[in-house]
């Protein structure tokens, strides 16, 4: 089965039933959807949330609702700057600091409400909220094609901050569950809980990437990411 092929379908599929929300084409990108906040409320009640102090997030307007309710449950989130394209690569919001809990966690206003750290200011990552084209019920994942969600977990955990057993959480429509065996490859970071706004369903993905493969990592990729240097 294509990556490719299954984002096309599930793209076409979000814009002709209306499930697409602002911003709009779908296509391209992590897709808001009809029933973002329900999914974020079951995301929620999860215990892997529910106690969480340390989450790193997906900046994508479907997890807005998420990382709205997370800060606003006494989380501090960490969102990674586009692209990780600056030595201080992540961006700390801490809701005990942050005066607009609504606004802070925005792609727009995260650099205004937040801080930007280095991974090593980082604590223990307790959680991490990832953004999904589709997703199969076994937890393999497929994001819009980029590969930053995978890097910034590996990089994460080049630095000690996640391993195995840090849960990893999607919130998506509930057509963005697909009956097809998906395919990972080993930097694929797989999801141990998917949140629709009608279902929640417990996966058992397997390990998780150990860490970053540097035979996948193009010389251009290797450039443009400061934080790389200090791993390579």
């Amino acid at each position: 089965m294509k990556k490719a092929a299954v984002r096309a379908r599930i793209w076409d599929r979000l814009a002709a039933d209306g499930i697409a929300r602002f911003p709009f084409p779908p296509h391209g990108r992590i897709t808001n959807v009809e029933g973002a906040p329900a999914a974020a409320d079951r995301a929620m009640a999860l215990p892997e949330l529910d106690c969480a102090d340390a989450v790193k997030a997906n900046p994508d307007a479907p997890q807005l609702p998420l990382r709205r309710r997370l800060l606003k449950a006494g989380t501090t989130v960490y969102m990674a700057v586009p692209r990780l394209g600056e030595e201080a690569c992540f961006v700390e919001l801490d809701p005990a600091s942050v005066s607009d809990l609504d606004a802070a966690p925005t792609v727009s206003h995260m650099g205004n409400y937040g801080t930007r750290v280095g991974p090593e200011a980082l604590p223990e990552i307790d959680a991490v909220v990832v953004g999904s084209v589709a997703v199969d019920e076994s937890g393999a994942r497929i994001g819009k094609g980029e590969g930053y969600s995978d890097l910034e977990f590996a990089v994460l955990r080049e630095f000690g901050l996640v391993d195995d057993e840090t849960p990893t959480v999607t919130t998506v429509h509930d057509v963005q569950v697909i009956e097809e065996t998906i395919d990972p490859g080993r930097h694929d970071v797989p999801i141990d809980v998917v949140c629709t706004p009608t279902r929640t369903i417990r996966t058992d993905p397997g390990p998780k990437p150990a860490g970053i493969y540097w035979s996948e990592l193009g010389e251009t990729r290797r450039e443009e990411i400061p934080v790389l240097d200090r791993l390579a």
